[in-house]
């Protein structure tokens, strides 16, 4: 076997990590190495590979461990059968390459993934002995995302948890029937038993309001996963209604959603083009409405056709369009529930609006002001000195308010 420099390792497995899209890292608490003799944090800015859904640039190394793989999951560019480079890290050398790209402010974090060598239990105790040493050895106090093996032994999961902030375990496919007829040796009974086992490891390590003693923590910053989109036909609507019933029953805090991308050499059962990225993009929109904006699956999808969401049109304002006869809404009077569902709101001007219309009556200027942009709010809402009058039902109103896809850029 030739043996390949550290350089060339980390190019390959970081270029094999690209496909996993869930390594965010809000929710952590914060830590950093001043007065406690370690090094790391997990605030700062460095090189900014990706952003938290705050807002906040984020830094991480993110590779996996190994790309070797005993499983032959169709979808997979490092299948067992995958004619790749193959490049393996040891322990030492992630600890060493985290703790180099640190220091030189490259990042602020690792997301540490592999392919499943040997077995699970033997893959997930290489991947809890990288954060181990980083935590106890090194006093390392950045960020450590770690992927959750299926199946591995709960207490390596419940030993990750206490050095990681988050753990995420994929659920790969929309349904069980895709996951057995395009990764055959994985099992989505182990998944959710995974998934399960980390929420009740975090449930444990919640301290009870008035508790003198407490717990150590568990993977403050939750648990995740990742959904992969358009290598099966299953449609939005499945999708949405299997990240709602993830997140009610394993208290997830982000289903991820990455697009199928064709891999090289890749089977005829899977798709030759990928889906549309737009597709993503609405399927994000739309679970960020499912868990912030009251909105149940079936009003989301509602808009779109055989299932799926609109594309040319964002689910919140397709649902208004929908229901036009419910607006337009006074912003001096409408309850929280309703103003949400103004196109244009997010949460932070909806509790803006309701702090200041205590003081005063909110005026179009108000609005504006406090929205920062009001022209997809303007044909929904009623103000001291606004009405849109006919506005709400001119049949060209959705024409006017989609976005151009030469616009998307912009914003």
């Amino acid at each position: 076997m030739v043996q390949l420099s550290l350089s060339r390792k980390l190019a390959v497995l970081s270029d094999a990590a690209k496909y996993d899209a869930s390594c965010a890292s809000s929710g952590t608490t914060k830590r950093n190495s001043l007065g406690t003799g370690g090094i790391g944090s997990t605030e700062g800015s460095g090189i900014c590979h990706s952003y938290a859904p705050d807002g906040r640039c984020i830094s991480l190394l993110k590779i996996l461990l190994t790309n070797f793989c005993i499983y032959d999951c169709v979808y997979c560019v490092n299948r067992s059968s995958s004619n790749v480079e193959r490049a393996r890290f040891s322990v030492d050398e992630v600890v060493k390459l985290t703790l180099d790209f640190y220091k030189r402010n490259y990042i602020e974090g690792l997301f540490l993934s592999s392919g499943i060598i040997r077995s699970p239990d033997y893959t997930m105790e290489a991947l809890v002995r990288v954060a181990q040493r980083l935590r106890e050895v090194h006093g390392f106090a950045g960020y450590i995302h770690l992927k959750v093996i299926p199946n591995a032994d709960p207490l390596l999961l419940a030993e990750a948890g206490r050095h990681a902030d988050r753990l995420s375990t994929n659920i790969e496919l929309p349904t069980d029937i895709s996951l057995a007829s395009l990764a055959p040796e994985k099992r989505p009974a182990e998944i959710r038993s995974a998934m399960a086992n980390i929420r009740l490891n975090g449930e444990a390590a919640t301290p009870e309001p008035k508790a003198r003693h407490r717990p150590k923590k568990f993977a403050p910053a939750g648990q995740s996963t990742q959904m992969i989109v358009g290598a099966d036909p299953t449609d939005d609507a499945a999708i949405l209604k299997r990240s709602a019933g993830l997140y009610s029953g394993y208290g997830l805090k982000r289903v991820y959603y990455s697009a199928f991308s064709p891999i090289p050499d890749s089977s005829a059962r899977l798709p030759l083009q990928p889906p549309p990225l737009m597709r993503e993009h609405r399927l994000y929109q739309a679970d960020w409405l499912m868990r912030f904006y009251g909105f149940g699956v079936d009003e989301i999808v509602a808009g779109g056709e055989g299932g799926h969401l609109d594309l040319a049109v964002d689910p919140k304002l397709a649902w208004a369009l929908k229901h036009r006869q419910d607006f337009p809404l006074d912003v001096n009077r409408a309850p929280r529930e309703m103003l949400l569902r103004v196109p244009g709101f997010g949460t932070r001007t909806v509790d803006r609006l309701l702090s200041t219309r205590r003081h005063h009556r909110l005026r179009l200027a108000d609005v504006a002001r406090i929205a920062g942009s009001i022209e997809k709010a303007r044909p929904f809402i009623l103000a001291a000195d606004w009405s849109p009058g006919g506005m709400i039902d001119e049949t060209k109103l959705r024409g006017r308010l989609v976005v151009q896809p030469e616009q998307l850029a912009l914003f």
